[in-house]
């Protein structure tokens, strides 16, 4: 967006204010200094200036945080624009005050609120301009704005849990990887030195297989490290290409333990997801779609484009999705139930509620189920090690006798 350098007065005040603003034109940049009670005595575009907030990524916290402000300010009886100076003022977030900056000049030279948050879909994706173009045309937006905070608070409580019960077994297996490597590098070495000395004996099966695991690695370590690193990257570039991410999507949840926590998360950002835009106005078609890029798994996304035209050819909604078995016949059924009373978005909120509750109580028991089996594996995995280099010192007598 153009940037434009005025000289003007203030109305109230009378002091003369030299500064930049951001508009599409010159005409908008004007009105939207009159709309601040700027008297314009010069204007000009800035040659080659662009907006600062071309781009850029937030936290989910921050953009919580954002959301709830700003309805609860603009319940409150604030104009939008003041409102997100307001709130781009008070934000410690660079990336976010520069987004805000630039959404408020847009505002102010005319655009609407969702056309201002469509320019930054690395921040505001489509689920949450589409429900504040919901608000903005029913003229609920503080509603909905509120409706969408208790949306991304409920998203980033149910990420935070699942990443706090991945964190453990995460730190624990790097923790046994390192230790591995060290005995592999430092110290089997150093007992392969002692054992040279005690007179050409036959070393135990299990320390020779080390030592020789441990002399390969050692011998080769920056192969095997570019061997491993070309694995890793051949792997991530494939999930990221459609075929590779269609094979993961159909596995991760079918995997056994971990498959239908994959799965009930799936669920649950669908259910939760339709239910906001639905309860916002938003058309169903118009919903799907939208469902349909956020739920994150190519195998729901192929059954609700499926399920998106047989809607559109006639059918309703619990008939389409229930030709899919990726939907379990428990939300197929509470969304038969909506589509008879007219509360579907009510049945799906509370079918959202009952999928995160499931998965936390999943989460907590197989964090308390993780916990020692880890310890086991690191005991096996670093004891088993330190056994074997033991074993030879089990036969010094027989070493002795030969002396």
């Amino acid at each position: 967006m153009p940037s434009f350098s005025y000289v003007a007065r203030d109305a109230a005040s009378g002091r003369e204010v030299r500064s930049a603003v951001e508009a599409s034109s010159e005409s908008n940049a004007i009105a939207a200094l009159l709309n601040r009670n700027m008297l314009v005595i010069s204007i000009q575009e800035k040659a080659g200036k662009k907006s600062k907030a071309a781009g850029g990524t937030v936290a989910l916290q921050d953009l919580v945080i954002f959301t709830r402000q700003l309805a609860t300010m603009i319940d409150a009886g604030l104009a939008i624009v003041q409102s997100l100076q307001a709130l781009g003022e008070q934000t410690s977030n660079k990336i976010m005050r520069d987004i805000i900056k630039d959404v408020t000049a847009r505002v102010e030279s005319g655009d609407s609120f969702s056309d201002a948050l469509q320019k930054h879909p690395k921040t505001f994706n489509r689920l949450y301009f589409c429900m504040v173009a919901a608000g903005e045309k029913g003229g609920l937006l503080s509603e909905i704005l509120a409706r969408l905070a208790t949306y991304l608070e409920n998203t980033a409580r149910l990420r935070k849990k699942v990443k706090s019960s991945l964190m453990y077994p995460t730190v624990v297996t790097v923790v046994a990887i390192g230790i591995t490597i060290l005995l592999l590098v430092k110290v089997v070495p150093t007992f392969a030195e002692i054992f040279e000395g005690f007179g050409g004996m036959k070393l135990p099966a299990p320390t020779q297989f080390l030592i020789d695991v441990s002399d390969t690695f050692r011998h080769n370590f920056l192969f095997v490290a570019v061997i491993v690193g070309a694995l890793v990257s051949g792997w991530i570039y494939y999930l990221k290409t459609p075929m590779g991410r269609a094979f993961w999507d159909s596995t991760r949840i079918k995997l056994p333990i971990f498959g239908p926590i994959a799965h009930k998360i799936c669920l649950a950002r669908f259910a939760r997801t339709f239910a906001s835009l639905v309860r916002s106005g938003v058309p169903i078609l118009e919903v799907l779609t939208i469902v349909q890029n956020t739920v994150g798994n190519v195998v729901m996304e192929d059954a609700i484009k499926a399920a998106s035209g047989d809607i559109e050819r006639g059918e309703g909604i619990s008939t389409s999705l229930g030709k899919h078995p990726v939907f379990p016949t428990m939300i197929v059924r509470m969304i038969t139930a909506g589509e008879q009373t007219g509360k579907i978005d009510a049945m799906l909120e509370r079918v959202a509620d009952f999928l995160d509750e499931e998965i936390e109580t999943t989460l907590s028991g197989l964090t308390s189920l993780i916990e020692p089996l880890l310890i086991v594996f690191l005991g096996v995995v670093v004891g088993g090690m330190v056994i074997c280099m033991f074993l030879p010192i089990f036969k010094l007598s027989e070493i002795a006798t030969k002396f």
